[in-house]
């Protein structure tokens, strides 16, 4: 036992002696062991939390000893003689006399300091964010609830806030998130500062907060928001590089008028916020109701549901849109186009849910989908090249790349015919981690091609540094290109910029034969568009040559 650090006893009722194991003295941080020889000198320096003592364990013990004594066990704190606490877990037995009452308590002491400490750590981020100490998301949500539930029961009207950080991706950028995370720590300080001691206030995400208002009326509420957003705007946030401006910007609602559960509150609360986002910084919005907006919500809750169970049920398939070739009109490749297929067997287009799915961040579970597919469909067609389309959420998603990773190096072949189209704002956005993408993609051995070329105005340097293989022409600018002389100018200058850096160009959304004939003579190398050639859910075996002077 002293190998490992415990101490046995034994304690005798009769005359209160405490007879201790060797090790006492280091365990309890005490010099002589003689200042605990007895239970009541002992138990003068023990702390319970839970009010209960061993005295009260053993000598008042309502239990019964059958003959191999009566069990107990309890955790306190000892004060040694550093005037200190230390944790202590007692276990022990103790045995009756001839009338049935404690006679002697036989036991084990054992330090428990650092498991205590672990345990405090474990409740403290099950309770609060590690980084502000301000509640956590889940305490939040708590608290947000218990104050429902009390305005419904008294009638009393509360509110809920939801806070977001002005540009903390700029301060990310420019100081590092060391500096990020003490902007953070600042503004959470600031609001804590600010708010009741009866309000809730937590960090709901990473640049979120959320501040429960009890006792405060829809006429308080802006006035209230208004305080807050001038504290954190007129104070500077002190940091390691120097003190930096913040602003932050708000959504609110009043309690229970506005929400009656925590789902309804957080939802109209973020529905504000990025309301008053759209409208400038530093500045907030107080939710009111909308039968519109209600319904476009359970709408979208309900396209949300029907995806989830549309991808479970496999009724995610794909529809091949042919890319033709400007000289010779051979089909070059098929783009690879997401199609729902409704329960009755109808087909929906991208358009009616993939902006939803983008909004409610279901997105990344299509394209996941939608690159098994176009895999699937490359071992089917041996002779097809498939062009396959990236969301920008997807794009910064190392998972789906690392997946992607490893099917191609299993089946090398499938890479050389397939391109990975990417959106050019997302590209430009973050060209680090788009030229990573592209670099990976491209050792495999697939091409990258930059879609809706023209969009972000890629400039000579972006399109050097991304390094891709192909440029696709944003079809808002090809549509009624022959009735449009500015969309006409600018179409000359991309393919010409595209030229410079010996990159094909492709022209989407090509109308009819008056366009391709304009497109060809601009340079455009390839052509894309409903007049050249419907998506089809079925990929044919051969590539055709279309005419292109007439409607394919």
């Amino acid at each position: 036992m002293s190998a490992v650090g415990d101490v046995a006893y034994r304690w005798t009722l009769a005359d209160d002696r405490i007879h201790w194991g060797e090790g006492v003295e280091a365990l309890l941080g005490i010099a002589d062991k003689g200042a605990v020889a007895t239970g009541r000198a002992f138990g003068g320096r023990s702390v319970s939390q839970n009010g209960s003592s061993r005295f009260d364990l053993v000598a008042r013990s309502r239990e019964s000893d059958g003959g191999s004594g009566v069990r107990y066990e309890i955790e306190y704190q000892v004060a040694d003689d550093y005037g200190g606490l230390r944790w202590i877990e007692d276990r022990g037995r103790w045995f009756a006399d001839e009338q049935g009452r404690p006679e002697v308590a036989i036991g084990v002491l054992r330090a428990i300091d650092e498991r205590r400490v672990r345990e405090e750590r474990l409740v403290r981020l099950a309770t609060y964010d590690e980084l502000t100490g301000l509640l956590n998301r889940i305490r939040l949500k708590e608290a947000l609830e218990d104050v429902l539930i009390q305005s419904e029961n008294s009638r009393q009207t509360a509110a809920f806030l939801l806070l977001a950080i002005d540009n903390l991706a700029l301060i990310n950028e420019s100081y590092g998130f060391d500096v990020g995370d003490e902007v953070i720590i600042g503004v959470g300080q600031r609001l804590c500062g600010m708010a009741r001691r009866v309000d809730a206030v937590g960090r709901y995400s990473g640049n979120k907060f959320g501040l429960v208002l009890r006792n405060c009326d829809k006429d308080r509420l802006a006035s209230v928001t208004e305080r807050l957003l001038t504290s954190v705007r007129d104070q500077v946030v002190t940091t390691s590089r120097g003190p930096i401006s913040m602003t932050v910007s708000a959504g609110c609602l009043s309690l229970p008028s506005d929400a009656r559960t925590v789902e309804a509150a957080l939802a109209h609360a973020e529905e504000a916020l990025t309301v008053s986002k759209e409208l400038h910084r530093d500045s907030y919005v107080i939710y009111t109701p909308s039968r519109e907006r209600e319904k476009a919500r359970r709408r979208n809750l309900s396209l949300a549901d029907e995806l989830v169970t549309a991808l479970n049920d496999r009724r995610i398939c794909l529809a091949y849109q042919p890319i033709v070739s400007a000289a010779t009109g051979e089909v070059s490749m098929h783009e690879c186009l997401i199609r729902l297929v409704q329960p009755d067997g109808s087909i929906s287009a991208a358009g009616n849910f993939v902006p939803i799915a983008e909004k409610l961040g279901l997105i990344g579970l299509l394209d996941y989908r939608a690159m098994e597919l176009t895999l699937e469909t490359l071992r089917a067609h041996p002779a097809q090249r498939l062009a396959l389309n990236v969301s920008g959420r997807t794009t910064n998603d190392r998972m789906w790349l690392d997946t992607l990773v490893a099917q191609l190096r299993a089946e090398p072949a499938l890479a050389r015919r397939l391109t990975v189209e990417i959106t050019e704002t997302v590209a430009i956005q973050d060209m680090e981690e788009s030229v990573d993408f592209v670099a990976t993609l491209r050792d495999l051995g697939c091409l990258v091609a930059i879609d809706d070329f023209g969009a972000g105005y890629t400039s000579f340097r972006n399109l050097k540094t991304l390094d891709v293989d192909m440029v696709k022409i944003d079809g808002s600018f090809v549509q009624n290109l022959a009735a449009n002389r500015d969309n006409q100018f600018f179409v000359r200058t991309l393919v010409d910029l595209a030229h410079n850096f010996d990159l094909p160009t492709v022209a989407e959304w090509v109308g009819n034969a008056e366009e391709v004939e304009m497109l060809k003579g601009f340079g455009v190398d390839y052509l894309q568009g409903f007049f050249l050639g419907e998506p089809m859910l079925t990929l044919p075996q051969e590539n055709t040559v279309l005419r292109l002077g007439a409607k394919a």
